[in-house]
């Protein structure tokens, strides 16, 4: 069941609702910027300079949280956001390796 902030527990990790939110070029660049850097980097919304309005960025970044890609975490007034790794690298290999050599 996922928590209070919309993040899936790792068992709820689908395989659909993470392609479906991978569909997105934008959204595959926010994973392929997240997975190519440091394995416990966080990084603010706005960090990625995606040509959206906020309101989509909102609604890009709940898309990747509750498919299960990205954890958010508030950082005052700003939302931090991690890939979780060890989650996706569990429930499908190497998906994030693949993400990473495309380029996003």
């Amino acid at each position: 069941m996922a928590d209070p902030a919309g993040h899936p527990d790792r068992e709820e990790i689908a395989l659909g609702a993470v392609l479906a939110a991978l569909a997105d070029p934008l959204r595959r660049r926010v994973v392929a910027e997240l997975a190519r850097g440091p394995a416990d980097a966080e990084r603010t919304c706005a960090s990625f300079g995606l040509p959206v309005s906020k309101a989509t960025l909102t609604h890009h970044f709940r898309v990747l949280r509750e498919s299960g890609l990205i954890r958010q975490v508030d950082r005052g007034n700003s939302r931090a956001a991690a890939l979780r790794r060890e989650d996706i690298e569990t429930r499908l290999p190497g998906l994030l390796a693949l993400i990473a050599r495309e380029g996003g």
